[in-house]
């Protein structure tokens, strides 16, 4: 498309107070957003808008705005998609009210790959982390594109897990303008995202992320994939959101049990047992998708989480072993509390997990503490 024509779209996506559900309607009636800035005020109004966006249109003066915008979004390298292309999200546009226009940095072509969503607490456990970070991971070795919502907590973590496939791809949908990295110490993860992945948005360049917009962009996460995998999530968070949302659209919505006592496991532990599926592995969220999915996707050698914990215990020296078996995988423990149960020397302590470490079976936090990483 002649970068000119996008600018009704964008002009529709300017206009204060129009919304992406109104904004689809006028552009169901009339047609196209040229046809819709020239439309009589009187045919405006019969589309029952509010008085001043009528106004708005009518006087077009969105459109003026649309060219800056334009320049805006050319400059930051980004990538305009209307849902009138081929390259925007099929499973998308069949919700009710999807974004007429999206902004795109990266691989535009994972947009309509087979996509599973995976979101959770901003605030997660050690658990919590690992278990996002290690579904996202295995589902993009066999191809499936992860998508989230690039915040802190689970959504990040299912973006590292994506990233650390050789094969997979990851999808970060933002609250905010493509332009606005959000929150700033995810400025390394956007980049990489730009480079090996996709980022998508339907707000206007420089858009604050204001509360407001996180549960309207979580439609996006929910309507571009085949399910959504819950991780963890507190009674009124946006994860469940997000999971109520993939029920509207008919998407497959999982849930990774939690320990009951922790807040944020109400969550995913109430999804499941309202019948969303229970997932400990990427196989509980394979075998839920259509048969024409399964087939295409790519088959991974790997051995079981059983025999993996097995051979990684084999490898361990006589001093790594008892620490190993000391860490836990939810609770951190701290290093002075490693060095008095296990009756070593901080020094033989400290060398031990450093060891631990480069074998990637243990991961240390910040103030010295150290659990185990889930195979």
């Amino acid at each position: 498309m002649d970068p000119d024509q996008y600018l009704g779209w964008l002009a529709l996506a300017l206009t204060p107070g129009l919304g992406a559900r109104m904004a689809g309607k006028l552009l169901r009636h009339f047609g196209s957003p040229q046809a819709i800035f020239n439309a009589s005020l009187t045919a405006l109004e019969a589309q029952r808008l509010p008085v001043a966006v009528s106004q708005a249109i009518h006087t077009r003066q969105p459109l003026s705005a649309a060219a800056k915008e334009l320049a805006q979004a050319e400059a930051a390298g980004c990538r305009l998609l209307t849902w009138e292309e081929p390259e925007y999200p099929a499973r998308l546009r069949e919700i009710y009210d999807p974004p007429p226009l999206l902004y795109v940095l990266g691989n535009a072509e994972l947009l309509n790959r087979h996509v599973i969503s995976i979101v959770g607490a901003r605030r997660p456990t050690p658990y919590g982390n690992q278990m996002a970070e290690r579904l996202a991971r295995d589902l993009a070795d066999r191809g499936i594109v992860v998508a989230s919502g690039l915040a802190r907590g689970i959504d990040s973590s299912a973006h590292k897990g994506a990233l650390s496939s050789a094969v997979g791809g990851t999808i970060g949908v933002l609250g905010c303008g493509i332009d606005v990295v959000y929150p700033k110490e995810n400025k390394k993860i956007f980049e990489e995202i730009t480079r090996r992945g996709a980022i998508i948005s339907e707000f206007p360049m420089g858009t604050f992320p204001a509360p407001q917009n996180f549960p309207i962009r979580n439609r996006i996460i929910s309507g571009m994939a085949l399910g959504v995998v819950v991780v963890e999530g507190a009674q009124y968070s946006g994860s469940l959101i997000t999971a109520r949302l993939a029920m509207e659209f008919g998407r497959e919505v999982y849930g990774v049990p939690g320990n009951a006592t922790q807040p944020s496991s109400f969550g995913p532990n109430q999804l499941i047992k309202q019948g969303a599926k229970l997932v400990t592995s990427w196989e509980d969220v394979i075998e839920e998708l259509p048969t024409p999915v399964r087939a295409e996707l790519i088959p991974v050698e790997a051995a079981t989480s059983e025999e993996r914990s097995l051979l990684i215990e084999q490898a361990l020296g006589p001093i790594e072993r008892p620490l190993y078996e000391i860490l836990s995988l939810d609770q951190a423990r701290q290093i002075d509390e490693i060095v008095e149960l296990s009756g070593l020397s901080s020094s033989e302590v400290l060398a031990a997990l450093f060891d631990l470490e480069l074998k990637g079976v243990v991961r240390q936090l910040p103030g010295k503490q150290f659990l185990r990483v889930l195979l």
